[in-house]
């Protein structure tokens, strides 16, 4: 993966939110500093649940539009350091879940477990989708599995 420089990071409002406002820029890792973004911004989302679905999409559509923008930037589809996809897929795997220490960590680990092993058809997926929606659409299906997979531990407590 080639390395962005910092100029990249402020050569256009997409390009600062499709980077993580710098978190996509670490050298290791850029995907799980990238997810850390969703960590505060899910303290900011809605209690209500339709609301807070409402902000998802918008978030999600955002992220379309940014994410294209800055691969098309970056000359590199999907770049690593591009994470607001990453973000999204946090906050839909925190769907009505409750918002403590404990289930935004294991949110974390399970979103970042999907995410990375990109199970069929997430891998699936990511190959064959391109342009903003392809960055995010994989992200979104690594949400909803670790949503239900934390849906149902949360279910089994």
């Amino acid at each position: 993966m080639q390395a962005i420089p910092v100029k990249a990071l402020y050569a256009s409002v997409a390009n600062f939110f499709a980077l993580g406002a710098g978190l996509g820029l670490a050298p290791k890792a850029p995907g799980t500093f990238g997810t850390l973004l969703g960590l505060p911004l899910l303290l900011l989302m809605p209690a209500n649940l339709l609301v807070y679905s409402v902000v998802l999409f918008v978030l999600f559509a955002f992220g379309v539009w940014c994410c294209d923008s800055c691969a098309r930037y970056l000359g590199v589809h999907d770049h690593g350091g591009i994470v607001w996809d990453e973000v999204v897929g946090y906050l839909i795997t925190m769907l009505a879940l409750p918002v403590t220490w404990q289930w935004m960590l294991a949110g974390f680990v399970v979103f970042r477990i999907y995410d990375i092993a990109k199970p069929w058809p997430i891998s699936w997926v990511d190959k064959q989708v391109g342009g903003g929606f392809g960055i995010m659409i994989d992200d979104v299906l690594a949400g909803v599995f670790a949503a239900a997979t934390l849906h149902l531990v949360y279910w089994l407590l």
